[in-house]
């Protein structure tokens, strides 16, 4: 029986539990308002910075973190030493940090801090800002910083900087006093040694003052296109007054601001149907004919993306040259403006379906590059061979290539290790663009075809602006798919084993066919076994692992009795409808099986 007390205590607890289901993906919020004053003489500018700092998580916060990456670009940083003491240097850095001169370096220097009118202490470690705080921020809490800063941009060696070889005046990333991220791991300061970053969702209003004569590109929308020109809108080139002018930039619900800048820009424009206006910006020196061949290609992008995953929401994106291969950022990517057509196409579709998992659901690129590049990686390929005809067969082959060369290597080492602790630049490349490529098409090959392309959308609804970690996929993918998949991330992410299986007998006797299946490797896989008969007819049969407590759904293929990771070896037998002429574990390849030679039967040698 039910009293006035316990009646109270559940709705106590359903409370509580509701309050603790809010707060799952609580997320910080950053308003940034910032004004620029750009030297173009100098390379250096001064800036304001006003930041208003929302504490959406349950914790009392007694400091905060920025990032200073300017810093990293100077003789003896982190950087520095660590690009000229690994194994298999960046051929883009090498040594060229401890060559660079006074003129030639990069810094940030922090004149003053206020938090809510307070001066603040802090000390600089490298390219992170430590601020010990006066008074906490509680939970719930605004506090607004107000800061006075100047750097000097730095020769571009990688991503940002001035006077690239492509001769880019300034491709402004990483260029301001950034806020760190702190989520439900804790703060995230890490010292940037030259991989990828992690940022705070938010809102940025920047004002950029700089030369009359230069065009200014990034992220954002243009607020002032009839006081800048340069072909914003109206296509109407108005001249500014005075020797300089301002370039007014609003960017919502982003967790960065990009700004490319150079004298020779052209500036092209191509609206998306129901989609977002595409800007593209590159000098002479670029290839003429690849860059007015993307806009027409890049609109029908932004539909097969609409399709594949969900619809950018955003109303704007822009192609900028910025030499240095290329790199991803909110509304925008910075562009090498050379190379055959086919090559550049590709580069453009790797950056800028980052928007979709970079931009949109922001993983921790230092903790997780798999994540970002690795799931990137995979829907390039998907987008290429549909749009180009390229690898159509498979589109993945390279991941697979480069995958097993690094697992026969020696090499390998566990996705979970952060970005810049890899012990070589192969190692990580691999590990985060093909090791996460194949993550998701293993995922395909566990789950069927509909099912992953409808769990993918689902993720992408789901943790938009929410920096999703691998448990998350996990959990979205099982939720769909009704399969259990916790041991797929445990085998793939957080070990080095491998998948080895083989065909170890094939015996016909009357209408039966028995078959014995081996697993040589120490990563257990649900397996796809077809049957060929001699009229070329094909039977397909699909063994899930017992700990998936489930199988895909797959119409064309029949589902056996689940395989024990425990067990080495699986036997079956089926009703064979003829002649068995050859039997095959996933002949599609989906599999990063290690040695694909004992997968048909009968083997060459036979």
């Amino acid at each position: 029986m039910f009293t006035k007390f316990s009646v109270s205590l559940l709705v106590a607890c359903a409370l509580v539990f509701n309050l603790t289901a809010q707060q799952a993906n609580w997320q910080q919020h950053v308003s940034y308002q910032m004004d620029i004053d750009m030297d173009v003489v100098k390379n250096q500018y001064k800036g304001k910075q006003v930041l208003t700092y929302t504490n959406n998580s349950p914790d009392t916060l007694n400091k905060v973190y920025y990032h200073l990456y300017f810093n990293a670009f100077q003789p003896g940083s982190m950087m520095d030493v660590r690009s000229r003491t690994i194994a298999d240097p960046d051929r883009r850095v090498g040594g060229r940090i401890s060559r660079l001169q006074p003129d030639e370096i990069g810094y940030q220097r922090i004149n003053s801090l206020l938090m809510n009118g307070k001066p603040q202490s802090f000390e600089v470690h490298q390219t992170i800002l430590k601020v010990t705080l006066t008074d906490p921020i509680l939970p719930g809490q605004k506090a607004v910083f107000e800061m006075e800063h100047e750097a000097q941009v730095p020769v571009q060696i990688r991503r940002s900087g001035r006077d690239n070889s492509e001769g880019i005046r300034y491709s402004m990333a990483q260029w301001y006093p950034k806020l760190a991220e702190y989520d439900k791991d804790g703060w995230h300061p890490d010292i940037y040694i030259g991989r990828e970053f992690y940022g705070v969702w938010g809102d940025f209003d920047v004002k950029i003052t700089i030369d009359k004569n230069y065009v200014v590109a990034g992220t954002g929308y243009v607020q002032n296109p009839n006081e800048v020109g340069h072909g914003y809108q109206t296509g109407e080139v108005i001249a500014p007054k005075g020797d300089k002018i301002t370039w007014h930039f609003v960017a919502p619900k982003v967790h960065d601001f990009m700004w490319a800048a150079d004298t020779a820009y052209h500036h092209y424009q191509l609206k998306v149907p129901d989609g977002p206006m595409l800007h593209f910006f590159y000098t002479d020196n670029a290839n003429k004919e690849a860059w007015e061949r993307l806009p027409d290609y890049a609109a029908r992008f932004f539909k097969v993306m609409e399709n594949l995953v969900g619809k950018y929401p955003y109303k704007q994106y822009s192609v900028i040259q910025g030499g240095d291969g290329g790199m991803e950022y909110p509304m925008a990517t910075l562009v090498v403006g050379n190379g055959k057509f086919d090559g550049f196409f590709g580069l453009f579709v790797h950056e800028a379906v980052h928007s979709w998992f970079y931009g949109l659901l922001g993983s921790h690129e230092g903790k997780h590059p798999w994540m970002d590049e690795g799931f990137t990686s995979f829907i390039e390929s998907e987008v290429v061979a549909a749009m180009l005809g390229k690898n159509a067969d498979n589109p993945h082959a390279r991941s697979y290539a480069t995958y097993d060369f690094l697992a026969k290597s020696g090499k390998q080492e566990p996705l979970t290790t952060h970005a810049d602790h890899y012990l070589d630049n192969r190692t990580y490349s691999i590990s985060s663009y093909s090791s996460g490529a194949i993550f998701l098409n293993q995922l395909r090959y566990i789950v069927g075809e509909e099912t992953f392309w409808k769990a993918m959308r689902r993720l992408f609804n789901d943790f938009k602006y929410k920096h999703p970690d691998p448990n998350d996929v996990i959990r979205v993918f099982e939720k769909v798919s009704d399969i259990e998949l916790d041991w797929y991330q445990n085998y793939w992410v957080e070990s080095t084993k491998h998948i080895d299986y083989a065909i170890k007998d094939v015996k016909s006797k009357k209408k039966e066919t028995t078959i014995t299946l081996q697993r040589l490797g120490d990563m257990p896989m649900p397996v796809d076994v077809y049957v060929q008969y001699k009229d070329g007819e094909i039977d397909r049969y699909t063994i899930p692992l017992a700990m998936m407590f489930g199988t895909k759904q797959d119409k064309d293929m029949k589902a056996l009795t689940p395989w024990p990771w425990t067990h080495p070896e699986y036997t079956f037998t089926i009703t064979a409808k003829g002649k068995v002429e050859a039997v095959y574990i996933d002949p599609l390849g989906y599999m990063a099986d290690i040695d694909r030679g004992n997968n048909t039967w009968p083997t060459q040698s036979n």
